[in-house]
């Protein structure tokens, strides 16, 4: 009997993870869904039209060996990865060495590693089966350093790197791989990673999750490797090349430098 295929989702419990969640769903995909914050996902299952057509398997990705772990359990119901979208992440907002050391572990467990290990689990079946879609969501922040985000940055700098390199290695075997570099995005990202409303950022445009998705999937329909949403994330993108190296870093500092005024979360 051969396995179900199914597109599974991280950080599917809200945001950019969840609006995927539903689009998959519009276009006719099981999906299995992935957080830590169960209810949240039970709420999406039944939203999503129950079980035939949405899993949920509740996993914290920063556990060593969580993405192992995660991956024997799609095997364990009889499910075959067909689309992975590695959404989750994590951010943290403030000077690097006021920074608790598991908290800068967490978000390189999460960005980097259960990325990698996911990645690594599902590709053997995709190359067998000569088909499959991987998303690796990125950042615009993987474009230039980003004081006071200094990991979450370097973290995305690594994804899209990883993401590129991957894709040659896969041309024509029928595995499809994407790059997902979203600018700021109004979702519950900015208040988990310590954004308050002090911060300059705050007061720049922000895209919706739809729209991130939307350009996503299209571009996945055509075989993107590096979708940039919004025509004034991919002006800011191109403009990088033209004015001195320290200017993006500088101005990214301005706006994420932590405000006197209120705590920086965690």
């Amino acid at each position: 009997m051969s396995a179900e295929l199914r597109a599974l989702v991280t950080g599917a419990s809200s945001g950019i993870g969840a609006v995927y969640a539903r689009a998959l769903r519009a276009r006719g995909e099981r999906v299995v869904l992935v957080a830590r914050r169960a209810e949240r996902l039970a709420e999406l299952v039944r939203e999503l039209g129950g079980e035939e057509w949405a899993m949920a398997i509740p996993t914290d990705l920063s556990a060593p060996g969580a993405a192992g772990k995660l991956f024997k359990e799609t095997e364990g119901r009889g499910l075959a990865v067909d689309l992975l979208v590695n959404n989750a992440g994590m951010g943290h907002t403030a000077p690097f060495e006021e920074q608790p050391l598991d908290v800068v572990r967490a978000m390189l467990d999460v960005n980097v590693r259960a990325l990698v290990e996911l990645t690594h689990a599902v590709l053997p079946g995709m190359k067998e089966r000569s088909r499959g879609r991987i998303v690796n969501v990125a950042s615009n922040a993987a474009f230039q350093p980003v004081p006071f985000l200094t990991i979450y940055a370097a973290t995305k700098a690594f994804v899209l790197s990883f993401t590129e390199g991957l894709a040659e290695e896969l041309r024509g075997s029928g595995v499809r791989v994407q790059g997902l570099c979203p600018g700021l995005t109004r979702t519950e990202f900015l208040e988990v990673a310590g954004t308050h409303r002090g911060l300059k950022v705050t007061r720049t445009p922000m895209m919706t999750a739809e729209q991130v998705v939307e350009a996503s999937l299209r571009g996945l329909d055509r075989g993107s490797l590096r979708v940039i949403p919004g025509w004034t994330n991919r002006l800011a993108v191109f403009a990088q090349r033209f004015v001195p190296a320290a200017l993006p870093r500088r101005v990214a500092a301005e706006l994420y430098r932590p405000s006197k005024e209120g705590p920086r979360g965690s």
